[in-house]
């Protein structure tokens, strides 16, 4: 592992980073508008675990597939944007939770928010080119541990660290939400406005260039 300095700075950028607004935390929050608070929840987890599949293939080397071959990272970037956006259209043509009043549809919802987020972030490249342009600046290759395990390692916490931002704009969101749900037609907007975020991000990812 890098020195008690160098760890203390990896420390303090991750959570500059964490705590700057972006994608994942406005997905977040798209998905505690749109379905709950508990759906937020569940989506958070889902971003955390797919993060992890970014940290493994940083690890294995796996990651510098998208600097060597810029037509795969090109093609997983314009997937992840259309499956964003298929997302939030679909946020647009769903009943609200009031309308549909089923048993169980929290959890439901919660269970699909959890399915849909691994996904989203598993297609997300740039969360691959982060680790891999953002972690070796924090490896000690005289270090005991290899340097796999410390890629791991220093991995798990910026995910861990980025996953507890995410949670901060689940809650800030679930208590607006909470003052807006009395109404059917308030639920409707909400979950618009959902729908409308996440084409937006779907469509700011496929625009975005490099």
């Amino acid at each position: 592992m890098p020195s008690l300095e160098i760890f203390i700075a990896f420390l303090a950028t991750t959570a500059i980073f964490a705590f700057i607004p972006g994608p994942a935390m406005l997905y977040a929050a798209a998905q505690t508008i749109a379905r709950g608070r508990w759906s937020g929840l569940m989506a958070s987890l889902g971003i955390h675990l797919g993060g992890y599949v970014h940290v493994i293939a940083a690890a294995a080397g796996l990651s510098v597939l998208f600097h060597a071959v810029p037509m795969l990272y090109m093609m997983v970037k314009f997937a992840g944007a259309v499956y964003l956006i298929w997302l939030g259209i679909s946020l647009f043509r769903a009943k609200t939770q009031g309308e549909m009043n089923s048993v169980g549809l929290e959890q439901k919802s919660g269970k699909r928010a959890f399915f849909e987020s691994i996904t989203v972030e598993v297609l997300n490249p740039k969360t691959a080119i982060f680790f891999l342009a953002f972690l070796p600046q924090f490896i000690d290759p005289a270090a005991a541990f290899p340097v796999w395990v410390q890629f791991v390692l220093l991995g798990t916490i910026v995910n861990m660290m980025f996953s507890s931002a995410d949670l901060l704009c689940v809650f800030l969101a679930g208590a607006v939400l909470n003052r807006l749900q009395r109404s059917n037609r308030a639920q409707k907007l909400m979950q618009r406005a959902g729908g409308a975020i996440l084409v937006g991000l779907g469509t700011h990812l496929a625009l975005q260039k490099g």
